[in-house]
């Protein structure tokens, strides 16, 4: 399936994640009244995944300007996410998809596992900025998103 495009209503879905109060499930249009970051990752404790998402947590202040919410995206079980989460000090949600349903809505599976991308939604519920990673060996930095967060709240 391909990703949404731009302009699109992001698709919806429900999965389990991980909080600061333990956890719990996460509907994306629950999420509505303010931005929201999809980072989809292929892997807890893989070393890109790990300098990606703790690069996140280091500059979650950017996202925090914009009130927006970072939502990390992976195959792996919540037990994973978890010791992941507090071995790297990461305080936003990780959100388990380990049958990829929600990876397949988003157009992010590979013959490996999912994609590298990252998907702005607007408050509304909307697509408006998208990068999905032809290889997994980069990803977009906080700055990148900031900037396309700010550019949304200019609107």
């Amino acid at each position: 399936m391909p990703s949404p495009e731009i302009g699109a209503e992001a698709p919806d879905f429900v999965l389990d994640g991980t909080s600061p109060e333990g956890r719990q499930s996460y509907v994306l249009s629950d999420l509505r009244g303010r931005p929201v970051v999809l980072a989809f990752y292929p892997g807890d404790e893989t070393p890109v995944c790990t300098r990606q998402l703790c690069s996140y947590q280091d500059d979650m202040g950017r996202f925090a300007e914009f009130d927006a919410l970072v939502l990390g995206i992976s195959p792996q079980n919540l037990d994973s996410h978890e010791r992941f989460a507090a071995r790297r000090g990461l305080t936003f949600p990780l959100l388990a998809d380990p049958d990829k349903t929600v990876a397949r809505l988003y157009g992010v599976t590979g013959t490996l596992g999912i994609k590298r991308a990252v998907f702005v939604i607007d408050a509304e519920g909307v697509v408006r900025w998208k990068h999905v990673a032809a290889l997994g060996l980069s990803y977009q930095d906080a700055d990148t998103i900031a900037g396309v967060l700010r550019d949304l709240a200019a609107v």
